[in-house]
């Protein structure tokens, strides 16, 4: 991974659902490019890493942010710890729980759906404007996704899509503080197998068949017909949220190797 020394020197980050995937990573480049950083998730895998990346310049904060409360609890923890500051926040809370088509959800999947993918994203976005007005400046980066024209999860869709929302609505809001509101929206990606599952695994030949089909069309629809890899979605969120695109706000930024989502 290529890495930019210094280009977040003296900035505070706050990174959600760091402990693995895409939050990881742009936790780690964060850290490397000189930002002190908080991470948050709600598994405790989030302190060993901030204790990996080091004392005094991570610190790891545990957290529902599917529960107002706790998002709240979070931010203020995050902007105590990086001393009543806070520069960027990287809102990457979400996944697929389900791949199946909509007419085989049940109204509680996709109750659930919605609650992993849009609501942190609502509750954090919430919780730290006052701080961000107060000091007059910040960069949100919201991760979306690609899927919000792919197969076999529309809830999924559904909730991107609010995040889309959120970013260009938000955006128009906090300009006249000096606040940039943008988004990546990332296509399929190549991770490690996650140390905390999003939801249950295929249970039979038939969600099996599903989940390839998200796989096919994934693969089809990018023009480099490939997955993307875990340093090139960090690289366009921590370009976002560096100054280099101190001129771009309300924009959502397809990383999908030619798919626009």
């Amino acid at each position: 991974m290529t890495h930019f020394p210094g280009r977040f020197a003296g900035k505070k980050a706050v990174v959600t659902g760091a402990a693995q995937g895409i939050g990881e990573c742009v936790a780690r480049r964060l850290a490397a490019e000189g930002a002190e950083v908080a991470l948050v998730d709600r598994s405790e895998l989030v302190l060993e890493l901030a204790e990996e990346l080091g004392k005094g310049g991570a610190h790891g904060v545990t957290a529902d942010l599917e529960q107002y409360e706790g998002a709240e609890r979070a931010v203020s923890e995050a902007h105590r710890a990086l001393g009543g500051r806070i520069d960027v926040l990287v809102n990457n809370v979400g996944g697929t729980i389900w791949a199946r088509p909509y007419e085989h959800y049940t109204p509680e999947q996709i109750r659930a759906e919605v609650q992993r993918s849009l609501v942190p994203t609502l509750w954090t976005c919430h919780a730290v404007l006052p701080h961000l007005i107060a000091q007059r400046s910040g960069t949100i980066v919201n991760v979306s996704s690609v899927a919000t024209r792919g197969v076999n999860r529309v809830p999924y869709a559904a909730a991107k899509g609010g995040v889309n929302g959120i970013t260009s609505a938000l955006a128009l809001e906090a300009a006249p503080y000096g606040i940039r509101v943008v988004a990546t929206a990332p296509g399929g990606t190549d991770a490690p197998p996650r140390r905390v599952a999003r939801g249950p695994a295929a249970a039979d030949e038939q969600e099996r068949a599903w989940y390839q089909q998200i796989v096919d069309q994934t693969v089809e629809s990018s023009l480099l017909k490939r997955y993307g890899k875990l340093e090139e979605q960090a690289a366009a969120i921590c370009f976002l949220a560096s100054d280099e695109a101190s001129y771009i706000t309300g924009s959502v930024l397809p990383v999908a190797g030619g798919d626009q989502g």
